[in-house]
C-alpha cells in the first residue's frame, strides 16, 4: 500500500518537501581545499588526516539556463613593455615592520596577519595606523574594519593604546558586500579586515569561517585590491595545532604572509614573514608587549641575552641568522635522571625531530648516554631557532649541563652537525661573527672550513673544529 502526501496537512507537506529535496553533501579538505565526495581520515590529494570537513551544496534547478560563457581579453605585453621601476611603498615609524614587509607597504598587496589569540595582532594593526605617516605628502586615508568588535570597542582599545589620528575610519559588519560597498564608497588608502573568517558571503550557505567562506572572501579582497591598487591587510586566527585556519589555499592566494610569533605570558613578540612577494622572507621584526602596546626592540640580540645566568652550566649563545640579520640567542638545556620507563623528551623553540637526531649523535660518537634520562631544551626569549646553524649551540650546552661544565660567559658557537658527528659550513659567516664581536664576546667556535671564509680582521678568537668531539674538548 502507497501512501500519498496529500494526506498530510500543509505544514507537513512542506517539511516533507524539503526532505526530500536532493542536497549534494562534499567534504572539503582544509589544508589543500580538494573536494571529496565521501568522508576520508586521510585526504588522498595531499596526505593530511582529519582535514575533512563537510560542506553542503543547494541544488541548482534542471531547467536554470546557465549563461553563455563570453570572451574577455587580456592584455598582453611584451617584457621591455613592462615598466620595471620600483614600486612606491607607504612607510610607517615601525622599523621593525618596514624590515619584514622588505621596505615598507606596497599598494595593491594583499597581506595575511596571523598568529595565536591573544598574541597582538588587533594591536599591531591600530598601531600602524598611527604610525602611517612615513614621509607621504599626505598622511594616507585607512578604513578599519573589525568583525569580532564593536565600534565602542575598537575606540576603548584605541584610547589604551594612544592611537588618536583622524584619518582613520571604522566599521563593524560581518557582511563581505558590505566591505566592498564601503571600499568603493570611502577609496581608502589602506584596509584593515578583522578577520577574514568572520566574513561571510550571503550567496554562500555555509556558516563564517567555513572553507567556501573563507576562500571566497579572500578572493573578492584580493580582487579589490588588485582592481583599485589598495593594500589590504587580512587577519586570520589559527586552529589549535597554530596553522591558519581555513583552506591552505588562502596563503598561496595573498601576496605576504605574516606570522606573529611568542608566548602571551611573555613580553617579547617575533613578527615573521613566512611569504613575501615583495622582501626576502623568513625576515623578522621583534616587539615588546608592554602596557601601551607593542615596543620595537632595536637590539634584538642584546634584549635576548639579558639577565643570562653565570656560572650555571647548560647554557649556551647561539648566533643564528633571521631574514637578513643575525641574532645571538641563548639556548638552555637540562638532563635529568628519568622517572618514567621511556625518557621524556621536550624542545621549545627548537624542532623536536631535530632535537631528537641531535641525542642519537651524542651517543653514538661522542660516548654520551640520554637513553634513560628526560631531556629539554629551550631557547629563551620566544625565539624560534630553524637554522641548521644552531645545532651546535644546542648540542654544547646538553654536555654541559650533563657533565656539569660551565661554558665561558664569553664564547659563542654555531655550527650543522651531521650524523657522523662531523662540523657542516654554513653561510654568512662574517655577519655572525662581526655581531657576536659586536656584543662583547671573545670566542666563537666554528666549522673550521668557515674560518677560511672569513678574510677581514676580526677582534675575536676564532676556534675551528671539524667535529662535534672536538667542539666538545674547546669546552675543557
Amino acid at each position: 500500500m502507497s501512501l500519498s502526501i496529500s494526506i498530510y496537512p500543509m505544514k507537513f507537506k512542506k517539511r516533507l518537501v524539503k526532505l526530500l529535496a536532493k542536497t549534494k553533501i562534499n567534504y572539503v579538505c582544509t589544508q589543500c581545499g580538494a573536494v571529496q565526495p565521501k568522508w576520508m581520515g586521510k585526504c588522498p590529494d595531499c596526505g593530511s588526516w582529519n582535514t575533512l570537513v563537510e560542506q553542503v551544496d543547494q541544488p541548482v534547478s534542471r531547467f536554470a539556463s546557465a549563461p553563455a560563457a563570453q570572451a574577455v581579453s587580456c592584455t598582453v605585453q611584451t617584457l621591455e613593455q613592462i615598466d620595471s621601476t620600483e614600486e612606491q611603498r607607504y612607510l610607517t615609524r615601525m622599523q621593525e615592520l618596514n624590515r619584514v614587509l622588505g621596505g615598507g607597504i606596497v599598494p595593491g598587496s594583499v597581506i595575511l596577519l596571523s598568529g595565536d589569540p591573544g598574541i597582538g595582532k588587533s594591536t599591531l594593526l591600530l598601531q600602524i595606523c598611527q604610525s602611517m605617516d612615513g614621509g607621504q605628502q599626505a598622511p594616507p586615508q585607512i578604513l578599519y574594519v573589525s568583525g569580532e568588535e564593536s565600534l565602542r570597542q575598537i575606540k576603548l582599545r584605541a584610547s589604551r593604546l594612544g592611537v588618536d589620528t583622524p584619518h582613520l575610519h571604522l566599521s563593524s559588519t560581518t557582511n563581505i558586500e558590505s566591505v566592498v560597498e564601503s571600499i568603493q564608497r570611502t577609496k581608502p588608502d589602506i584596509v584593515m579586515v578583522d578577520s577574514i573568517q568572520t566574513m561571510n558571503l550571503s550567496a554562500l550557505n555555509s556558516s563564517s569561517g567555513s572553507v567556501t567562506q573563507v576562500r571566497e572572501c579572500t578572493q573578492i579582497l584580493i580582487n579589490l585590491a588588485k582592481t583599485m591598487d589598495i593594500p589590504i591587510f587580512i587577519v586570520g586566527h589559527v586552529n589549535k595545532d597554530g596553522a591558519i585556519a581555513g583552506p591552505k589555499v588562502m596563503e598561496h592566494m595573498v601576496d605576504a604572509v605574516l606570522y606573529f610569533e611568542g608566548e602571551r605570558n611573555l613580553s617579547y613578540r617575533i613578527l615573521r614573514a613566512i611569504k613575501n612577494r615583495y622582501g626576502s622572507t623568513n625576515e623578522i621584526g621583534v616587539f615588546e608587549m608592554g602596557e601601551n602596546g607593542l615596543d620595537e626592540v632595536a637590539n634584538p640580540s642584546k634584549a635576548m641575552l639579558e639577565g643570562r645566568p653565570e656560572n650555571v652550566s647548560g647554557t649556551c649563545v647561539a648566533c643564528v641568522i633571521e631574514g637578513s640579520r643575525p641574532i645571538l640567542a641563548e639556548v638552555q638545556a637540562l638532563a635529568s635522571k628519568s622517572g618514567y620507563a621511556v625518557p621524556k623528551r621536550m624542545s621549545t623553540g627548537f624542532d623536536y625531530n631535530r632535537l631528537s637526531l641531535l641525542l642519537a649523535v651524542l651517543e653514538k660518537r661522542c660516548g654520551y648516554f640520554f637513553g634513560t634520562l628526560d631531556a629539554y631544551v629551550n631557547v629563551v626569549g620566544g625565539m624560534r631557532l630553524d637554522e641548521p646553524a644552531a645545532d651546535l649551540p644546542i648540542a654544547l650546552a646538553l654536555v654541559s649541563n650533563l657533565t656539569d661544565r660551565v661554558i665561558p660567559d664569553d664564547l659563542v658557537a654555531f655550527g650543522e652537525i651531521g650524523l657522523a658527528g662531523e662540523l657542516r659550513a654554513v653561510n654568512r659567516v662574517l655577519v655572525r661573527v662581526k655581531e657576536a664581536q659586536r656584543l662583547g664576546f671573545r670566542r666563537c667556535i666554528l666549522p673550521k672550513q668557515c674560518v677560511d671564509a672569513i678574510t677581514a680582521d676580526v677582534d675575536i678568537q676564532l676556534i675551528g673544529v671539524s667535529s662535534l668531539a672536538q667542539a666538545i674538548q674547546q669546552l675543557g
